[in-house]
């Protein structure tokens, strides 16, 4: 991407949704906007773990609002992600497209894992270059990532189910601090976070680094009432407990630093914060202002150029699962090729069919029989850095695809050209069905809506009957689908 080049992150968190718009400037980013909208999302959840009609308004309102300061930008200018509240909803698949169609770019929901990820790149583009080990702490509205790295690379990535607005709800709905309430959220956080203990021990940390909201807003208040000289210690976080203790109840705190729309979600936080401290034996954590937002925009300019993660994060699992790495490849250019044909080709889906090829032999780790439904679950469910969830259901759909019925494809709700991407790998993984660098006659392909046309020399077609019984089947295939592909020899 072009220095001068405008990019936007949306980051649609439990707590509050932010716009940041930023201007690429000697690889760099220089901001040129910010927005943040407190709509304490994670508050939203009924009994039943949906999202409340009041909260879907006010959420679709903020979006509308970002939309516009977002018009005009192209699609490959913008990522918006959303984290825990959009992966626990239970009404959060009906939501997510009135809520694309508000902002007017689509949604990426993420894991823990990959928020993790996105979370330590924006730190570590604020933070002074050094080789020592840090600990970064994010505590969010509905969930707490915890990330041990080296320079920009995350070497340990953790997420928890908890978070400052859920901790407040559970813990101190009616805004009531006392001695029982405050041990009892402290210890459940620790319990929550004493399973990563020893991951974390190991890695052999030198520095804690706090970020996004909670952490700056804790140190703000013990920096501001001379509770600790800077960012946040472990004597200033006991000193801040007992005068929570003293006040009694959140609205009741008087300390300078507080802001009005941290208040409700204050004790939450500072039980969480109190029990990462204890776990993993902190003493002190700097502030940081690099958070999941900037980190959104660092690897969305990573995309445009050489260093897109998904490369790295698709060579690992062929690697790790010790795939036939020349078959891979094979597959791979072969059905690009194919599917770049085609007028109507997306570079996203095109992308998803090169990973898909690359991917499509993985689950041979687990068995040779029905080794496309291993590859795919592994797709599906596995931590893959640098990939949203829609992302990954995508490609664990093209994986699946690769043999087999299409009928199990029906519930995906494939879109005309991803159909096309999927003929593509099916008929790349039929070509190169030998395994060997044979020379391919010229193969054309076509589509109109559902029909598919594949061209190829007839004298070709003639001399491989393995192949060319193969392109019966595949025909009978896609008719039984409702669709059409028509092998034409000339």
């Amino acid at each position: 991407m072009p220095d001068s080049a405008l990019i936007a992150a949306v980051d649609l968190g439990s707590n509050s949704f932010r716009l940041q718009v930023a201007r690429i400037v000697d690889g760099g980013l220089l901001p040129v906007d910010t927005l943040k909208e407190t709509v304490r999302f994670g508050a939203g959840l009924d009994a039943r773990g949906h999202l409340t009609p009041a909260a879907q308004a006010e959420a679709l309102a903020a979006l509308a609002r970002f939309g516009e300061r977002l018009r005009g930008l192209d699609p490959s200018q913008v990522r918006a992600v959303a984290t825990n509240t959009f992966r626990v909803a239970k009404n959060a698949a009906e939501f997510v497209p009135q809520a694309e169609a508000a902002l007017g770019f689509a949604i990426d929901v993420i894991g823990g894992s990959e928020e993790a990820r996105l979370i330590y790149l924006g730190a570590a583009h604020s933070l002074p270059a050094t080789r020592e080990k840090r600990l970064v702490v994010d505590i969010g509205g509905g969930s707490t990532e915890l990330i041990v790295g080296r320079q920009f690379k995350p070497l340990l990535t953790e997420s928890t189910l908890m978070g400052c607005v859920s901790w407040s709800m559970r813990f101190f709905p009616d805004g009531v601090i006392d001695a029982a309430r405050l041990e009892q959220a402290e210890l459940a956080a620790r319990t929550a976070l004493q399973p990563l203990v020893p991951e974390v021990a190991a890695a052999g940390w030198q520095s804690a680094i706090g970020t996004s909201g909670t952490a700056r807003s804790l140190s703000d208040i013990l920096e501001l009432n001379d509770l600790s000289p800077s960012g946040i210690t472990a004597d200033g976080l006991a000193q801040l407990r007992e005068l929570l203790l003293r006040a009694g109840h959140v609205d009741a705190v008087a300390l300078d630093g507080l802001r009005s729309d941290r208040r409700p979600v204050l004790a939450g936080g500072f039980a969480i914060m109190a029990a990462a401290f204890d776990a993993f034996d902190i003493e002190r954590m700097t502030i940081t202002y690099g958070a999941l937002r900037d980190g959104v925009m660092y690897d969305l300019v990573g995309r445009q150029s050489l260093a897109d993660v998904r490369d790295t994060t698709v060579a690992a699992f062929v690697r790790r699962h010790q795939a036939d790495v020349a078959q891979s490849n094979r597959v791979a250019a072969l059905a690009a090729a194919l599917f770049e044909q085609l007028p109507q080709a997306r570079s996203d889906v095109a992308r998803g069919v090169k990973d898909a090829a690359q991917l499509h032999e993985i689950g041979r780790s687990i068995s040779h029989a029905s080794f496309h439904k291993h590859s795919a679950y592994i797709v599906r469910h596995a931590d893959m850095p640098g990939f949203s969830r829609r992302e990954q259901a995508r490609l664990a759909a093209l994986v699946l695809a690769q043999q087999g019925k299409l009928a199990k494809l029906e519930a995906e709700g494939l879109s005309a050209i991803e159909w096309s991407a999927v003929l593509a790998l099916r008929l790349a993984v039929l070509f190169c069905r030998n395994r060997r660098d044979t020379p391919l006659p010229p193969l054309r392909l076509s589509a109109d809506g559902d029909v598919h046309t594949l061209a190829l020399p007839a004298a070709w077609l003639q001399a491989h009957p393995l192949t060319r019984y193969a392109l019966e089947e595949e025909a009978r295939a896609w008719q039984k689908s409702g669709r059409t592909l028509t092998v034409n020899p000339d």
